[in-house]
């Protein structure tokens, strides 16, 4: 193999690499709990978190460390599920020697 089919072949992976990561980002996953919800996305980012009023009663009644267990037991219950999402559609996509379409 020559020097160019090398520089081809690289920029060809690394054209599939930005196209795998941007069909992870696409996955999300919504974790809803005592009135929290979180969405995190493939990427492992926070899209969303949104709290109902009756969530914020124990803040309100001055016990503010019982909202945030609960805040951040969501938060890592929406990251832990979008890990499974992301490592079960990789893993599809070894077991087919391929990347194409098993993210939709």
């Amino acid at each position: 193999m020559g020097m160019l089919d090398q520089v081809k072949q690289a920029m060809q992976m690394r054209k599939e690499a930005k196209r795998i990561q941007a069909e992870i980002e696409k996955i999300t996953y919504e974790y809803t709990n005592g009135g929290i919800s979180c969405t995190a996305r493939g990427d492992f980012t926070i899209t969303s978190i949104k709290i109902a009023p009756e969530s914020l009663k124990e803040v309100i009644a001055g016990k503010p460390e019982k909202f945030e267990t609960m805040l951040n037991n969501v938060i890592n219950a929406a990251l832990k599920g979008v890990k499974k999402q992301t490592q079960d559609a990789m893993a599809k996509m070894m077991q087919s020697g391929e990347s194409g379409g098993i993210f939709s």
